[in-house]
């Protein structure tokens, strides 16, 4: 009996530990707050939000917003395919010439190690700019209107590259050169030794280079001109640009609006996070056990 009432004793959570659960609880709820008021505002309508404000609990709950949005489905489905391809073509190559980027320089005996580590933090402090970027990707690679524009840009970082390396210098020495005397080859010691114990930082990257190209619509603008190539956040943009022309002055003025009608602009803006973001955040749970042991990499303990 003493020891049953010994082991609950044990097994009960001290007061630090029951502080520390009640204030991460609270810093929770306080994250999602404002993602719920997104989810609420989204079936708002526009007069509500002009005389109410902002409400987790919509007053008069109407899909406004996702209609003006959803208004041409083909040009939607169409963004979400592109977006979603260079999100997925673009992660894979670059966690790909990332790790293999990152594996030659984290290599001691590798001969240009030192010279390849320092042209990839080069371009961390010297960027060439948009205009010759523009010229490059356009003028030389003639790749304007084309979906490989939205994917090369951003297929290599320094940072990620440096991220990869501090990982991968940790692995043990004495793995690969075990490796190698059972007659292993550089190609198998990387795909059937590195990438396995690699696992934790290829989420870690591969979640960084979702978002990167997930997010991104400055490309889309710079080299896109079709609509078929057009990636979903700039294609939100675009729209939430038209629909506060349709509440200005001079669209009542040329008779595209009527006077007093209040296109749902403000809705529209959530609506639209929400539909950027959803997938997005349906991915993270997948990789955030990979995710937390990644962000770790390199750490040192006190």
């Amino acid at each position: 009996m003493n020891d049953s009432v010994t082991t609950l004793l044990r097994r009960r959570p001290s007061a630090g530990k029951m502080l520390i659960h009640v204030v991460f609880i609270a810093l929770c709820v306080a994250s999602l707050f404002p993602f719920l008021v997104i989810i609420g505002t989204s079936f708002q309508s526009e007069n509500d939000i002009v005389k109410f404000g902002y409400s987790i609990i919509p007053r008069n709950f109407t899909f406004d917003a996702y209609r003006v949005i959803l208004h041409e489905p083909k040009v939607l489905f169409q963004s979400y395919f592109v977006t979603i391809a260079t999100t997925v073509i673009g992660s894979l190559v670059g966690m790909w010439v990332t790790t293999t980027y990152a594996y030659a320089i984290s290599r001691k005996d590798y001969r240009f190690r030192s010279f390849l580590a320092f042209f990839i933090f080069f371009t961390m402090l010297f960027h060439g700019g948009m205009v010759p970027s523009y010229i490059l990707m356009v003028k030389w690679l003639g790749l304007k209107n084309n979906i490989l524009a939205l994917i090369l840009p951003y297929l290599i970082s320094g940072w990620f590259v440096l991220l990869m390396k501090g990982f991968l210098q940790t692995i043990p020495e004495a793995v690969i050169e075990s490796a190698k005397i059972d007659g292993a080859g550089e190609l198998r010691i990387f795909a059937q030794i590195v990438i396995p114990i690699s696992k934790p930082a290829l989420a870690t990257l591969g979640l960084f280079f979702a978002l990167q190209y997930w997010n991104d619509w400055w490309l889309t603008l710079l080299y896109v001109e079709h609509d078929n190539l057009m990636k979903l956040q700039y294609l939100l943009i675009r729209v939430l640009k038209n629909m506060e022309y349709l509440n200005s002055a001079e669209a009542i003025q040329y008779g595209l609006v009527k006077p007093g009608m209040l296109v749902p602009s403000l809705s529209a803006r959530m609506a639209m996070c929400i539909l950027a973001a959803g997938p997005m955040l349906l991915v993270f749970p997948l990789f955030q056990k990979y995710f937390v042991q990644g962000l770790t990499v390199g750490s040192v303990k006190g």
